[in-house]
């Protein structure tokens, strides 16, 4: 993809409202009917319906179409929801499998195209251009965040250094070597690019790097915070997930008031997750995608179990792309504590307005006595490590207050020291299920 023709795609931001909706109803109705006549599950699950695709007269009837889950994918492993002979497929990715047969994915080259059109776009909304240099610290292989980035580095015409995962020290001798100005990884393992960077006498604020690309997690706003403040960057969401293209779904603007969703590319809905109704956009429910673009195996109407909401008001950068609220928490990252619901996203949230701790800690399930409670483990800094036994007291009120007021359940706490919490140079574990089964 030539420099031109990113700068032509990018005007997809910025279509007038009526001809995108035209144009996502054309895809729409070709994917429905490019999907019917290739995958067997979905042509029978239409059948059970009484629909057929030229049922689809409107956005609207999207509704009238079965959603798909994570678990058809597992159950169909490696290939059944594949809609072209393996002929015509040029890349396959896949999920680690822990919980599982892995999720299997496969690109046409013109799914490749329409990936690294949707990354560069992603690039270009958070100031990225062709004079910068953009580390990709994803993973390479069967995990998509390496090539995914890096092939929208390249749509840009920026110069990529493929980085991958591990050897942080090397990472950060990358990131002031070269120049580096921009960065995609998780936002966990750039805070341990920060800490690393610091224990070697290096301060990331006096490096030209100055953007942050960060998902495959999700992260609050008190993370943000302390990315921006200790690398002295600006920091930009990104949203995808591999069972529809990989990175590059939706991505923050220079406004950060939510996530741009590429829905030229991938249709997107708000549902009830106990219901399935579709919900009106401004009301909170989970996510459901359709890939109105990707041949090889296209998504109708996958249930992402993201929690978020369409923002209805018109955004100040001016593009007419819908955003989606921040994913603050998963469906499935959900526990219940007696009878409460938790996010590890409200307890990260609740931690980082108490100042002397750090961003790395680790939420423990145990069950005492027939009761399943919560244990949290805190890194201090190492300012706070030093303190006096009184004033490590008071920093731990602080810190079970401040969680507490945001669950409304007690816990017990732990301060760790500096630095004795595994980093993860991948999405981060952040949470340990010891409860009695």
């Amino acid at each position: 993809m030539d420099l031109a023709t990113i700068d032509n795609v990018c005007a997809s931001d910025f279509l007038g409202v009526e001809y995108l909706r035209e144009l996502q109803l054309a895809r729409l109705q070709n994917i429905v009917r490019h999907a019917y006549e290739h995958v067997p599950l979905f042509r029978a699950r239409m059948e059970e319906r009484g629909v057929r695709p030229e049922h689809v007269k409107t956005l609207r009837d999207i509704a009238l179409l079965p959603f798909f889950k994570k678990v058809d994918l597992r159950d169909t492993y490696p290939f059944g929801l594949f809609a072209v002979p393996m002929s015509e497929v040029v890349r396959l990715h896949a999920s680690s499998g822990t919980t599982g047969k892995p999720i299997v994915v496969g690109y046409t080259r013109e799914d490749l195209a329409v990936w690294a059109e949707v990354m560069g776009r992603a690039l270009s909304g958070a100031g990225l251009t062709k004079n910068d240099i953009v580390q990709v610290a994803y993973g390479y292989g069967l995990f998509t965040g390496g090539l995914g980035a890096h092939d929208g580095v390249e749509a840009i015409g920026a110069t990529v250094v493929p980085a991958s995962v591990g050897n942080t020290q090397r990472q950060v001798m990358l990131l002031r070597d070269f120049g580096v100005t921009g960065i995609c990884c998780t936002p966990s393992y750039f805070l341990h690019l920060i800490e690393q960077a610091n224990a070697a006498g290096i301060d990331m604020r006096e490096l030209p790097i100055r953007v942050g690309i960060f998902g495959a997690e999700p992260w609050s706003q008190g993370m943000r915070a302390r990315l921006e403040q200790g690398a002295g960057i600006e920091a930009f969401d990104i949203y995808g997930l591999s069972e529809i293209i990989g990175p590059g779904v939706a991505v923050e603007c220079v406004k950060h008031e939510g996530l741009h969703v590429f829905e030229d590319r991938f249709y997107p809905e708000i549902i009830d997750p106990d219901t399935g109704e579709v919900l009106p956009d401004g009301e909170f429910g989970e996510l459901v995608l359709t890939t109105l673009s990707k041949f090889a195996m296209p998504m109708i109407r996958y249930r992402t179990r993201d929690l978020t909401r369409i923002i209805t008001e018109p955004c100040k950068c001016g593009r007419t792309l819908r955003r989606i609220d921040r994913i603050s928490a998963r469906s499935d990252d959900m526990f219940i504590i007696r009878g409460v619901n938790v996010f590890p996203s409200q307890i990260e949230s609740a931690l980082l307005t108490v100042e002397g701790v750090s961003a790395n800690y680790m939420i423990i399930l145990t069950t005492e006595n027939g009761m399943d409670s919560i244990e949290l483990d805190v890194e201090i800094n190492e300012a706070s490590f030093s303190d006096q036994v009184r004033e490590l007291e008071a920093l731990q009120k602080r810190i079970i207050a401040a969680v507490e007021s945001v669950i409304g359940l007690r816990i017990k706490l732990k301060l760790v020291a500096p630095r004795s919490i595994a980093r993860s140079e991948g999405k981060a574990k952040r949470v340990i299920d010891n409860r009695v089964k």
